[in-house]
């Protein structure tokens, strides 16, 4: 029997509908304390002095501490390796002389009940003297005073071919600026962190982690200067990731140090407001394309220079996001010459970091909007011109010529025409599109949109995991890849049942358990599937090559005697019980146990087609998602209806930016959106028909089971493609080239293009 392939159930589900949960907010340890964060109310200002001998006072607060306690403490630092300046403009767990945002933390306050914790904060008091925040990351701005925190914190610049020939080759050449709102992931649980001190100041245990569990543990030792043997970060259950959770926070560290300090378990639980503050913000880029195109639609050369908004300090992912910007712009598409700049700069707002497809988001929304401008100006179908500019098969692996995060971007394998030509048949695009444009005539404002994308998956290219037979005759298989909602150890016990010939249900998963397996990359870029199921996939075999040579020799018989598929281990045509190999091993033997390390040489890249279908109400331009379809190549599903989940998922949350969302600020920084009824998500009423195309047409061959990554394939084209609908619905009089696409920005479209009009006509009389 196979699984792989199959759609089988969710074998996590039966705990999370039954209560049988880890969250970390339901976790209690005795003589528990909790901590609240005193966070900063000025976008910027010089901090003089801190007052909290009123609050020390109020019965029940146990510690309160403030950058002059951690001041010792490093700052938080990278994920990756890169220039040294950068760290410049780490964050320190607590402001020291400078608050920089609204809502950085200023000092913490720990109490035997949480609500005392938060009262005892109003009675801190902040001796501060105001500064001019800098608010606005397009504006050129000075240096702040200081010398340290300078408007631009870094330039990226990437090209290949000549510019400046294909420029002057061109035809037509276009112009376009595309912005992309600062938005952030909201999932259903806020953040949340508990340390438990081991008796002593040299380890804790750590609850709440994700995504990342073996990085963050290496950090936290780092910056608390532990041993990472006597730091153990144990996973649970999390209600959602997206990029933003698991990230290394302050409140992270701030949380293990204060348990170290106290020698007593202190949790933390971050309020809906605090998550708008203080985690992770995203997206606030600004995009020119400029385009050099042959009279055919053909893009010769392009370029493009993106301004980032980073906000006022460079977190774990420092300017990765913008970095992959630059390095997916090209999308699909051939250009044989390109160059990208991007300048990150600091404002004092939260900092920034990923977001579900960060950067390619961005980055098809612009290259999808030049693909349309191209289209519409010279009147070429926008089916045909991106045909014309489409990588070929036949040039597959396709060296880019560019590095995305320091790695050479290759892809891998693809054939993106066949996926359009799918796409358009499978969803009828062309019915839509005459469907849409028989409404349009009946005086609706219907339209239809298509983009097209490549996105990156798999990355941080080594992955382990081991396989222990128990003595109930089931199989432990622990991964240091962490659970975000997505099934891993559904895919992980489909993989592994096929490898080892065994049940799904003799699987039991251990997951983001640091002192249970020696090395994880953790789960994020679409990699948890492709690298621990590789992983799994390389110890599923061993371990099966162990069971039957253990068999063998327990029973005396031949190793050819032993079969073991179907779920059944059978020797000489006789069943045997797992178990009994387990209580053949004797007191001295060697458990019946594989660790294998599985490495990539590269991330492997898929692909797809999204089609959008929308109406926008004419009185109130309101734009309503009506339909939604996505094609993708996932080289190989080892689970369909959850890659369809995850696609679909993730295109609900592409509607939301490209329709609703977004964080914004005073011209003095401080923030508008500090809640749900300021940040406008999806509700199950925006939420469209969809129609989900999962192909496995080229599997990919940086990897034993030809995977490709579905995390991000759902969202990374929605802004574009729903901006093209958009387009479409207004028969191209309205060219929307900003998101969240809000009434208000469509009425001001729509006005700018009425006076255009009147101008016109003006002229002509």
């Amino acid at each position: 029997m196979s699984f792989v392939g199959k759609p089988v159930e969710r074998v996590e589900d039966e705990d999370l509908l039954s209560a049988r949960t880890r969250f970390v907010g339901a976790l209690s340890f005795d003589n528990m304390l909790h901590m609240h964060v005193v966070r900063s109310p000025h976008p910027h200002a010089c901090l003089n002095a801190i007052g909290v001998d009123r609050a020390k006072s109020v019965s029940g607060v146990v510690a309160i501490f403030t950058g002059s306690d951690t001041r010792e403490l490093a700052p938080i630092g990278f994920r990756r390796v890169v220039e040294p300046e950068l760290s410049l403009y780490q964050q320190p767990v607590l402001a020291l002389d400078r608050l920089r945002y609204v809502g950085e933390p200023v000092a913490i306050i720990i109490a035997t009940d949480p609500r005392i914790a938060e009262d005892a904060a109003e009675l801190v008091t902040l001796d501060v003297e105001c500064l001019p925040p800098v608010s606005n990351a397009v504006a050129p701005g000075p240096d702040d005073g200081l010398g340290l925190h300078v408007q631009e914190a870094a330039g990226i610049d990437k090209s290949y071919g000549d510019i400046a020939a294909a420029f002057e080759a061109a035809a037509h050449r276009f112009s376009i600026s595309c912005e992309i709102a600062r938005q952030t992931a909201v999932p259903m649980e806020t953040r949340g962190a508990l340390a438990v001190p081991h008796g002593d100041a040299s380890g804790f245990d750590f609850y709440g982690a994700a995504k990342v569990v073996h990085a963050n543990r290496a950090e936290l030792a780092r910056i608390l200067c532990l041993d990472p043997n006597r730091v153990v970060l144990r996973e649970g259950h999390v209600g959602g990731g997206f990029g933003v959770r698991g990230e290394l926070y302050p409140e992270d560290v701030l949380v293990a140090f204060a348990a170290l300090r106290l020698q007593r378990a202190v949790r933390w639980i971050e309020d809906r407001r605090e998550h708008f503050l203080a985690t992770n913000h995203s997206r606030g880029q600004v995009v020119m394309l400029d385009a050099a195109v042959d009279h055919n639609g053909v893009i010769l050369g392009l370029t493009a220079d993106i301004v980032a908004d980073q906000g006022a300090y460079l977190r774990t992912h420092e300017i990765k996001v913008a970095d992959l910007s630059c390095a997916f712009l090209p999308g699909p598409y051939r250009i044989p010459a390109y160059r990208a700049q991007a300048s990150v700069r600091l404002t004092n707002k939260t900092p920034c970091g990923t977001y579900r497809a960060p950067g390619r988001f961005e980055a098809t929304f612009a290259m999808e909007r030049m693909m349309d401008t191209i289209s519409r100006v010279l009147k070429i179908d926008p089916i045909q011109v991106r045909r014309r500019n489409l990588i070929p098969a036949s040039e597959m692996p396709f060296d880019r010529d560019l590095t995305a995060a320091g790695k050479k971007v290759r892809y891998d394998s693809g054939d993106y025409g066949l996926t359009l030509d799918k796409a358009v048949r499978a969803f009828d695009f062309e019915g839509m599109r005459k469907s849409a444009a028989d409404r349009r005539a009946a005086g609706e404002h219907v339209g239809v949109g298509l983009a097209m994308f490549v996105e990156k998956s798999g990355v941080a290219l080594r992955e382990t995991a081991s396989l222990c037979l128990s003595s109930d005759g089931s199989v432990e298989l622990v991964t240091g890849a962490s659970s975000l909602g997505q099934g891993l150890e559904t895919v992980l016990s489909q993989i592994a049942a096929d490898s080892v010939g065994l049940d799904m249900s003799d699987f039991k998963v251990v997951r983001g358990q640091t002192d249970r397996i020696s090395q994880s990359g953790g789960t994020f870029g679409s990699r948890a599937t492709i690298m621990a199921g590789s992983a799994v996939h390389a110890a599923g075999q061993l371990f099966r090559q162990a069971i039957i040579k253990r068999a063998a020799e327990l029973f005396d018989a031949a190793p050819e005697a032993v079969h073991l598929q179907d779920g059944r281990l059978e020797i000489a045509g006789q069943p045997v019980d797992l178990s009994r190999l387990h209580m053949g091993n004797g007191d001295n033997a060697p458990a019946l146990k594989i660790e294998t390390t599985f490495d990539a040489e590269n991330v492997s890249y898929p692909y797809g087609v999204h089609i959008a279908q929308v109406s926008v109400d004419p009185d109130t331009l309101q734009v309503r998602a009506e339909r939604y379809c996505i094609a993708y190549d996932i080289g190989r599903a080892v689970n369909p209806d959850l890659v369809k989940g995850q696609l679909v998922g993730g295109a609900v949350q592409g509607i939301g930016g490209a329709l609703f969302e977004e964080i914004t600020y005073s011209n003095d920084g401080y923030p508008h959106t500090t809640g749900l009824s300021t940040y406008a998500i999806p509700k199950m009423a925006d939420i469209p028909a969809f129609d989900v195309l999962v192909l496995e047409d080229w599997p990919s061959p940086t990897n034993p089971l030809g995977l490709k990554g579905a995390g991000e394939g759902g969202i990374n084209a929605a802004g574009a493609a729903v901006a093209a609908a958009v387009e479409d619905a207004f028969s191209s009089q309205l060219t929307p080239y900003r998101l969240p696409m809000t009434a208000p920005y469509l009425f001001k479209l729509k006005t700018a293009n009425e006076r255009r009009r009147r101008q016109l006509d003006n002229l002509s009389d």
